[in-house]
Parts: C-alpha cells; structure tokens; sequence
C-alpha cells in the first residue's frame, strides 16, 4: 500500500491570511473575534464573529472572475495557490492525469445565496437572477474553479458532511492516494458565512454565544461558562502526494498522512451523542488504520466548539479511547481563537496539527479559566499558554450536524 504525505500548506483564516501568521497567532493565543463587519449586525442577538481581515481577492482572480465567484471560493483559491507555492511543486513536469482537488465545504456559496434571494423579494415586480447564481453558489464550485485555474485532470470533487468535511476530504485524498489513483491531491476546506441568515440561523437554534460585550473571550472551550459557539471563516488546502513521488522530486515532507477513522453518532441531527459514541469508534479505527498505539499519541486537536453539551461528550470519548495513556497526551482546542470554520475547520486544524510536529509546540486553548466539572480534571487541556512538547502523532478530531464523525492521524515522517 502507498503512503501519503503533506508536501504544502496554505491557510486563509481569523488569525492571518498565510499559514506563518496563522500558526504565529495561534502560538501566542489570540483570539479572531471581534465586532461583525460584513453586514449590520445590531439586529441579531449575537454581534461579533471570527472573520478574515483585509483578504484581497484581486491578489488572487481579476475583476471579471471575481464577480463571478462566490467568498468561499475566493478563500480556497487563495490557501490552493499558498499551498502550491510551499510545496515547490512543478506542475508542467507532473502527470496532470493523476493530480487533483478535494475541497470540502459545509454550505457552500451562503452569501451569494442570500444575496441573491434578497435582491428577488426587493424586486418581485420585476424579478431577476444573476446568471452567475447556480455557478458562484453550489458547493462543488470551489473544487472546480481549483482544478480549472491549474488544468488539473485528475480526482475533482467536493465533500460535504457539516463541520467534519475537510477531514473527510483528508480521508478520501488519502484512500486514493494508497490505491494509485492519483499522485498528488490539493486536499481541505473552505466556508465563508458570516451572513445574515448564517448568523440568524445558529441564533435560533441557540448555538452561538451571545457574549457581545467581550467578543474575544466568547469562545471558551471547556470552561464551565461556555455559552456556545463564535462563527468563523476562511479555508485551509494541504498538499496530499504520495511519498515516492514526493521524494523524487526532493520535496519537504511535513509529516504523514497516516490513517483515518469515520463514523455516525446516528442520534440527532444537531447535539452529539452524550457518551461521544460516534467520537469513539472514529478515534478507535483511526489508530488502527495508521497502524499505532494510543500510546503513541502526542496532541489531540480536539472539535471541542464551545457548546455546552458537544465539549464533555468529545472528552468522554477521549477519555474512553485513551484510558491509561491520557497523562502523555496534550489536548487543546484552537476553535478559542479561530471560531468555528463549519466545513473548513478541519482542514485550518490539521495545519495547526502538522506545524505542532514540525515545530514540537502544542497551541493553548485560551479562556480556559475553570474547567466544567463534568470534564474529567486530568485532562491535559493546554488551558491559555502554548507549551513545548515533542510531538510525534497528532490527530484532529471533527464532528458534524448529521452525526457525522472523523479523524484525521498526522505522524512525524520517517523512511
């Protein structure tokens, strides 16, 4: 069976529009929150989010292809061609048959959507759609703009499973890659809905926190006063490439892709099962997939969203999988600085798990100030401060609305 490996990075997040600005940030425990800029806000019960700050698009696509793409497809193409250019890869001298694209999403083209509806109840007298509309909105856009711009033949499609997306995209990148079916695949996610009806939507459902007042310390994983989860946006894209071409062409090797797992909690279509069921079996089948020990696990990028019954579910399950082995294992949840990315999470937080091994710093979860007290307190939580650690295996953890559950295994390369 072929191995996969991470030869490139770009990421377009809360914390930075690169990955260097992206990890820096994350290091340091800044939050991207503040005060909601992308529409008037004053009407919905909660006020701020994680968005991107001062994102060109015109660095990456001109003026006509612009009004042509949706945001989220504009964050994709900018962390695709970051990636490209970290990998080093020549994609005249590579098979272009065996290159592709796997970019997740879990809405898609919400603000094109939305604002195309909008303008059609103002104008019902005279009703009009853009002819853009269906190609800026459908979710598998992104990926087809991505293969498009690079004339890449290969594997081209899209994922969709909620907030565990990019890790199913991950999944599925890597299957292909073991069974020769492509070389090297541009793998992740990317989400853009900090809009009116995004943020209106999770508001009735009661799902985000509503800490106006203190915008950088709303997303507090673990903490006994979570009160919900801070929306956030941008889009992260590895480069998946099989490791003997890889090392043909002398590429830097991050890590390893080494195994995944998948699940359901097949419960409820919005709160995760209260023993972290689905969580178990993904965690469990990811390690014998990669074929390791829970023993061998350094850091756990844990899903923890900051909602009140989604934390202790996640740390039941961790605590169930891990048992003995849980004193050597760091967990943090970097969602208490970048928000919620929905289907590009995953992706943003595989590349925080993939710089934790290359640099051996494992990143805080901050506002983490009383740890809730139906979480087991031995946890290695991370709470506030990055700290230095070796880390060998990584893995990410990410569950979506549908009881969908994945997990992604990043081990430290070696021959």
């Amino acid at each position: 069976m072929k191995r996969a490996v991470i030869t490139g990075l770009g990421a377009i997040t809360p914390l930075g529009n690169n990955v260097n600005d992206f990890w820096k940030n994350l290091r340091e425990g800044k939050s991207g929150a503040a005060p909601i800029t992308k529409f008037d806000a004053s009407n919905h019960k909660t006020k701020f989010a994680c968005e991107v700050k001062d994102f060109d698009p015109l660095i990456y696509a001109t003026k006509p292809e612009v009004r042509k793409m949706d945001l989220y497809t504009l964050y994709a193409l900018a962390a695709t061609e970051e990636c490209l250019k970290d990998s080093g890869l020549n994609l005249d001298k590579c098979d272009l048959n065996k290159a592709g694209v796997i970019l997740a999403t879990g809405i898609g083209g919400m603000h094109t959507f939305e604002e195309e509806i909008m303008n059609f109840s103002e104008n019902i007298n005279s009703p009009r759609f853009s002819p853009f509309f269906i190609t800026k909105m459908i979710s598998n856009i992104a990926t087809g703009q991505i293969s498009i711009k690079y004339g890449l033949h290969g594997v081209s499609y899209s994922v969709t499973s909620a907030c565990a997306s990019s890790n199913h995209a991950l999944a599925n990148a890597l299957d292909l890659i073991r069974l020769g079916r492509a070389t090297i695949i541009f793998a992740g996610g990317s989400e853009a809905t900090i809009s009116q009806a995004a943020i209106g939507g999770f508001n009735s459902m009661k799902a985000l926190s509503t800490l106006n007042d203190s915008p950088t310390t709303a997303s507090r994983p673990f903490d006994k006063t979570r009160d919900g989860f801070v929306a956030g946006e941008g889009a992260g894209v590895l480069m998946i490439e099989e490791l003997e071409h890889a090392k043909k062409r002398g590429a830097k090797i991050y890590c390893e892709l080494a195994g995944y797992g998948v699940a359901s909690d097949a419960y409820h279509v919005a709160a995760t099962h209260p023993d972290g069921l689905g969580a178990k079996i993904a965690m469990t089948d990811a390690l014998n997939d990669a074929r390791i020990t829970k023993e061998d696990v350094s850091y756990i990028n844990a899903h923890a969203t900051s909602t009140p019954v989604g934390d202790i579910s996640e740390c039941i399950a961790i605590e169930d999988v891990f048992k003995n082995s849980l004193r050597q294992i760091q967990i943090s949840s970097t969602k208490s600085m970048t928000g919620h990315l929905l289907g590009a999470a995953g992706a943003i937080e595989s590349i925080a798990c993939i710089k934790a091994i290359e640099q051996g710093v494992i990143p805080p979860t901050i506002n983490l100030n009383e740890i809730d007290a139906e979480i087991n307190q031995k946890l290695n939580l991370t709470p506030n401060n990055a700290i230095e650690k070796e880390v060998v295996v990584a893995i990410n953890n990410t569950f979506g609305f549908g009881g969908h559950t994945s997990t992604s295994v990043f081990k430290k390369y070696s021959s």
